[in-house]
Formats: C-alpha cells, sequence, structure tokens
C-alpha cells in the first residue's frame, strides 16, 4: 500500500514537470513516505531524515517532507527536532502534496539565502506545512498513476482505513475509519492500467476482502467485495488478480466460491494467522481461533488445486508463554505455509497492547522470531522444492534484481523465478521450466510456447 501511495504522489509532481532523480542529493525535493505498523519502521526514517539534515545546510533551498502513517501519528512533533522539514502530510491527504510541494518551493526560492538553515525559531515554525486532518471522501482521491513502458503488474487501492483495531496495531489511529471507493471507479481504473499494458493488477485494502461492507449491499448473497472480484475480473485483457491483505473473518461462502470458480484469481492467498494460541488471539482482537483458521485453510485448498497459502504471524505478544509460542510453531507446522513473515511484537504509542502485563523480553522474542524462521524457511524450501521438473507461467516483470542480465518473474502461486531470455518477454506470460529451487527463489529455463492448432 505504501508503494502504491509513493506512486500516486510521485506522478502527481511529474505530472506537474517534476522529474524523478536517481540520488537524492540531486533532488529539489525529497519526501519521505513513512510506516508505522513497527518502531523500527518508525526509527529508520528518523534516522534517514536526521541524516538529510546536513545536505540541507549545503542546500537550503530543497523541500524535505514526511508523508504517509508516521507523519499522520506524530504530526507537528516532527519539526521540533528535526528544523530541515518543511512538510508532513498524513495519510488522507496525499493528493494533496504537490500543491504544498509548490507552495514550499515558492516561498523557499523568494526567501533571502542568508536565513534558510539555522535553528527554527517558533516563528519560522509557521513556515511549514503540517496537513494531517480528515478529508471526507478521500478514498476517491486515489486515481491516476504512472506505468512504465511493458509494466506487467499494478497495484490499485480499493478503500482506505481499518475499523477492526487488533490490540497491536495502530493503523486505525494513522489510516483512519474504513472508506470504499465505488466499484465503478476501480473497474476504470482497472481497464485504463489494462489498455496500457499491465496484466496483473492486486487489490489493496487495509482488509480488503471487507471491502464495501458499510456502504454498499449484498446483491444475490455476494458481498461487495465478491462483486468487485467479478467485475475485474471481467475486464478483457486483464490475465491475473490478486487481492491483500485480507482477514480470516472476510472468508465467506461466496469468497471460497469464488476462489473455486474465477479463473482470473490467482492461486496464492496471503492469509494472516498472528498467532496459532487462542488465548493470544484473542488478546489480540483477532476474532477467530486457532482451529478456525486450520479449517479455513482446508475450505481454501479444496476451493482450488495446489494455491499457494502465505502468512503474517507475530512473536512475544504480552502474554506469551513457551506453550502458547509452541502452539503458534505446530499450527505452521501442520499447515506448512509457501511463506511467511515472521515479526518480533514491537510496541505502538496508543495501542491496547502497549498497556498489557507479562511483556516479553527482547531476547526471548528474538529466539522464537529466529526459530519460527527457520521452520518456516524448511516449508518455503520444500515449496519451491516441488516444483522442480515442471513447467510454470511465469509473468515476467523485468531484469532481475541480482542478476541484470536475467529476467525475473512470479509464477501464478506469486513465487519468483528468475530466468534467461530475451527482452521481449518483459510484461509477457511466458512457460518455464523450473530447474533449481534456491531457497526464497526459483530458476529455470523458458520453454516455447506452442503456434499449433487442432
Amino acid at each position: 500500500m505504501n508503494e502504491r501511495d509513493s506512486e500516486q504522489v510521485a506522478h502527481s509532481l511529474m505530472a506537474r514537470g517534476y522529474e524523478r532523480v536517481a540520488r537524492e542529493t540531486e533532488a529539489d525535493v525529497v519526501l519521505l513516505n513513512t510506516c508505522s505498523v513497527r518502531d523500527m519502521a518508525d526509527q529508520k526514517a528518523l534516522g534517514k531524515m536526521g541524516m538529510l539534515g546536513r545536505m540541507a545546510k549545503e542546500r537550503p533551498h530543497v523541500v524535505f517532507g514526511f508523508i504517509g502513517c508516521m507523519a499522520q501519528a506524530r504530526g507537528a512533533s516532527l519539526l521540533k527536532n528535526l528544523p530541515h522539514v518543511d512538510l508532513v502530510v498524513g495519510t488522507q491527504k496525499f493528493h494533496r502534496v504537490a500543491d504544498y510541494v509548490e507552495d514550499l518551493v515558492a516561498k523557499k526560492t523568494a526567501r533571502p539565502a542568508v536565513a534558510p538553515y539555522q535553528t527554527r525559531a517558533m516563528d519560522d515554525l509557521r513556515f511549514s506545512i503540517v496537513d494531517i486532518d480528515e478529508e471526507a471522501g478521500s478514498q476517491s482521491t486515489i486515481r491516476e498513476q504512472q506505468v512504465a513502458a511493458r509494466q506487467a503488474t499494478a497495484f490499485v487501492s480499493i478503500m482506505q482505513g481499518c475499523n477492526m483495531y487488533c490490540t497491536f496495531c495502530i493503523v486505525p489511529q494513522t489510516r483512519g475509519a474504513e472508506r470504499s471507493r465505488s466499484i465503478d471507479e476501480i473497474v476504470s481504473e482497472v481497464r485504463d492500467l489494462v489498455s496500457r499494458g499491465v496484466k496483473e493488477i492486486t487489490l489493496l485494502g487495509q482488509i480488503v476482502n471487507l471491502y464495501g461492507r458499510h456502504e454498499f449491499p449484498k446483491i444475490d448473497n455476494k458481498s461487495p467485495f465478491v462483486q468487485l472480484l467479478e467485475a475485474v475480473h471481467a475486464v478483457d485483457g486483464l490475465e491475473r488478480l490478486r487481492f491483500t491483505s485480507p482477514h480470516p473473518i472476510g472468508f465467506r461462502d461466496d469468497l471460497i466460491d469464488a476462489i473455486s470458480r474465477l479463473p482470473k484469481l490467482a492461486e496464492h492467498v496471503h492469509l494472516p494467522l498472528q498467532s496459532g494460541s487462542n488465548k493470544i488471539l484473542k488478546a489480540m482482537h483477532r476474532a477467530y481461533t486457532a482451529e478456525k483458521y486450520v479449517n479455513l485453510v482446508e475450505r481454501i485448498r479444496r476451493a482450488r488445486h495446489n494455491i499457494a497459502i502465505t502468512t503474517d504471524i507475530i512473536v512475544g505478544f504480552p502474554g506469551e508463554t513457551e506453550d502458547d509460542y509452541k502452539q503458534t510453531r505446530d499450527l505452521v507446522e501442520e499447515i506448512q505455509f509457501d511463506n511467511a513473515f515472521v515479526f518480533r511484537y514491537s510496541h505502538r504509542h496508543d495501542t491496547p497492547a502497549v498497556e498489557m502485563p507479562d511483556q516479553i523480553d527482547e531476547r526471548t522474542k528474538e529466539e522464537r522470531n529466529q526459530d519460527l524462521l527457520r521452520l518456516v524457511n524448511d516449508s518455503t524450501r520444500r515449496a519451491g522444492e516441488s516444483l522442480v521438473g515442471q513447467c510454470v507461467e511465469v509473468l515476467c516483470e523485468g531484469p532481475s534484481k541480482t542478476n541484470p542480465a536475467r529476467l525475473m518473474g512470479r509464477t501464478r502461486t506469486n513465487k519468483i523465478v528468475v530466468f534467461g531470455g530475451d527482452d521481449e518477454l518483459v510484461g509477457e506470460l511466458a512457460d518455464v521450466r523450473i530447474e533449481r529451487a534456491n531457497g526464497f527463489s526459483l530458476s529455470g529455463t523458458p520453454v516455447l510456447r506452442s503456434s499449433a492448432t487442432f
């Protein structure tokens, strides 16, 4: 979602004549789009902006800004220890960033050259712009996005906000309440992207499968999300459709049915677990049990053959005993996820979990984190090795980041494949015979598609 937000802001600036540069030292505007899901993300953003202070002294005309979740959560307080910061814009105002940047560039250009970077006096704080207010209808400001030549994939945001209030999560505070775009608006954006060559769309939402539950009615016993899936699925030229991130409670019969009957839906579901202990799930306010989660996984696997399931897990949540952790470990071993993101519980200001008793020490969190990662990595390796010798469909996204001489793409089950081939394959579907599994990626050789007819 942050990638999509960053693209929206970048596109709005380029539409006004700004150009991307390769290095921040060449930029006239430097914006950090921030995340607040974990404390480490906050600290990295603050550290990076602190380092940019040296650049501000040498190039006083440059506009520096924080946007996104940390900006929303901290607001004007970000100006106190970072006097070179000019702009703080929250999660409902991405569409206003270009206006604010233009205003700041004009003011900095007009300001006397002798005054720029010193310890900021209180009256100089007025020079900065801080906007973290809520904005009605902000979900409808998510529109045009830049598409590169032969771009294979694109993210489409379908909603903003979250009403779930998991006790560890700051997202409801930083992203606000759930607000959904209309199906027509979303389908129009998808059609435009597909017309420009995009073959795979990923629908984005904080709780994506609860899309529209407060705004739109069920039709023929289908939730708004399933109605949306069907409408996007019907777009001519679209090859693949994905969605992330869902919540287990949003998988009703209609969505399971959609997974079984919509062929463009890719064979991959990211299904956050968070914990295998019912006690911890209840403390997290997750609204399902480990048993219900396992049953859901079984239903999804019955609905679509060879579907890949990935997940998110938090270790070291307050009150997590060794037995609670063992329950998580046992469940992970039982399900055999294709991959998992494992996180140590991170304190988030103003969330209920911060005040819970029996906080877990960092050493225990790290031990559990590393132990579970080893288990997940074994499962991921086995999932990759099972494809060796098979021919799989890969959507080529471009040169491999680790080896630009080779190409990179993803299978329908969202596994990374590196392979040799001509640049003409970029943006296209290719059949690739898998020859080797390399832990988190696969490598292979393209196979020519037969042009024979019968």
